[in-house]
């Protein structure tokens, strides 16, 4: 028996104005397995941030089930969807959003130290994922002082803090030049790999898509493997 990670039957999100309704995503299927590495590409606008939020919990969907772990997001209250990103998500986005008057370390471990870890243990823990993605000696810098792939790396560092069970990554590289975003990119995977996470990355770079296990592609409000 297979064990998902994520689980989504005839997922559908419309939106709605007075005159006009657009449906962005239509009826999706798709399970996703422990442990595995999936990439969405599309264009922009093709409703895959959208997707990746659902299953965040950030946007609600309009029908359909959203089964990721134990929980059933579709139905979940406001208290439930924030104990879900908290104890079960580790979430990457296009822009880094670090707390601008905290260091490296503070931005790291301050989520761990808010879910209520003991802040020694929060501080170690950060300590520990900051060397692994090779910036423990930045650690006291505020992201000003650092680069942006150094700050894409501490956002790696602190969606990990909480041990979360899947990692959601919306265009993680996009605002890196290409060099930074090679590195980046390889920097996720393998720490995915390292602390046997689920990651569900959105991306419309095929470079780093090409890493994933399986590839799929939103067009049309559909969803394909590629």
């Amino acid at each position: 028996m297979n064990n998902f990670a994520v689980e989504i039957n005839g997922l559908e999100k419309t939106y709605k104005t007075e005159s006009e309704s657009l449906t962005i995503l239509k009826n999706l299927d798709l399970r996703i397995e422990e442990g595995s590495k999936v990439v969405i590409i599309g264009e922009s606008g093709s409703g895959k941030s959208t997707f990746l939020n659902i299953v965040g919990g950030l946007d609600k969907a309009t029908s359909g089930s959203v089964k990721v772990g134990p929980y059933e997001i579709t139905s979940l209250d406001e208290k439930r969807i924030s104990e879900y990103r908290s104890a079960y998500l580790g979430l990457i986005f296009q822009f880094h959003y670090l707390l601008k008057d905290f260091t490296a370390l503070e931005n790291v471990f301050l989520p761990a130290y808010m879910a209520g870890m003991k802040k020694n243990v929060a501080v170690e823990k950060a300590k520990s994922l900051l060397a692994d993605v090779g910036l423990l000696e930045r650690a006291s810098h505020l992201p000003s002082q650092l680069s942006g792939g150094e700050r894409q790396r501490v956002a790696v560092a602190r969606a990990l803090i909480n041990d979360p069970k899947l990692i959601l990554a919306d265009e993680p590289t996009g605002n890196l030049d290409p060099a930074n975003a090679v590195m980046i990119g390889e920097l996720l995977f393998s720490m995915a790999e390292k602390y046997k996470k689920t990651l569900v990355l959105v991306t419309h770079d095929m470079a780093l898509a090409s890493k994933g296990d399986k590839i799929y592609s939103i067009k049309d409000g559909m969803l394909n493997e590629k």
